[in-house]
Parts: structure tokens; sequence; C-alpha cells
């Protein structure tokens, strides 16, 4: 791969994106503060947000695991935004009628929708 016909800034942007490594595993992760606070900010917004409630698991069910996944989000000139970490559920191990019942979606920043509309319209004006 080679820079030559790319603009300083690109570049620029490119080299701070690849100096940083995200961590693939909690134990990693936990070596930092920066991603330390991460999970404990992730960990506050699920509390606050009452995403689960504990119980006692009924006779014969199995728990359903879950991983820390970590991010670096970036600013349009590579320097680093925020720290973000997720806690995801292992879904793939769930059966719909057993494990859950119902689903949801995701809520999309307006931004994103901004852009597909924006990008919509330039493939088929009207």
């Amino acid at each position: 791969m080679s820079y030559a016909n790319c603009s300083s800034d690109h570049i620029s942007f490119c080299h701070s994106i690849s100096a940083h490594i995200e961590p693939s595993s909690f134990k990693q992760a936990s070596q930092h503060d920066c991603w330390r606070q991460a999970t404990m900010t992730e960990l506050q917004a699920l509390e606050r947000n009452q995403t689960w409630t504990l119980m006692k698991l009924p006779p014969g069910k199995h728990t359903i695991g879950c991983k820390w996944v970590y991010r670096i989000k970036h600013k349009a000139n590579g320097s680093i935004e925020r720290y973000n970490a997720r806690l995801v559920a292992k879904g793939f191990t769930q059966q719909e009628g057993v494990d859950y019942f119902e689903t949801f979606s995701p809520v999309a920043k307006f931004t994103t929708v901004r852009f597909f509309l924006r990008h919509f319209n330039m493939l088929f004006p009207s």
C-alpha cells in the first residue's frame, strides 16, 4: 500500500488511527485506566437504563454469556474522541421462545440517517 497519492492530512489520520490498539479481552482492557473508565461508564449507563433484572435461573436453564467489545472513537482529524466499551450478549446461543420472546432494533443517530438520505437522493433524484 502506498500513501503517495494521499494528502498529508489523510496520511496523518491513518497513522494516528493505526498507532492505537484496541483490546480484544477484558483482561487486556483492565490493565489501562482509559479502558477501565470506559467499562465503568458503560456499566453505569446499563444500570441507569435498567437494562436487566436479576432473577433466579429456572431449573434446567443455562445462562447466556456476554463479552466486552472495545473500540476507539476518532474525530475527523484522527485524534481520539473517546474510548468506548460495550457489553454484548452472546445472542447466537439463544433460542426464540426459550431464552427470549421479543427483539428490538437499535436506534440510529440522526447524522447517520441524514447521511443515507443525502446519498440516496444523489443516486435517485426525484
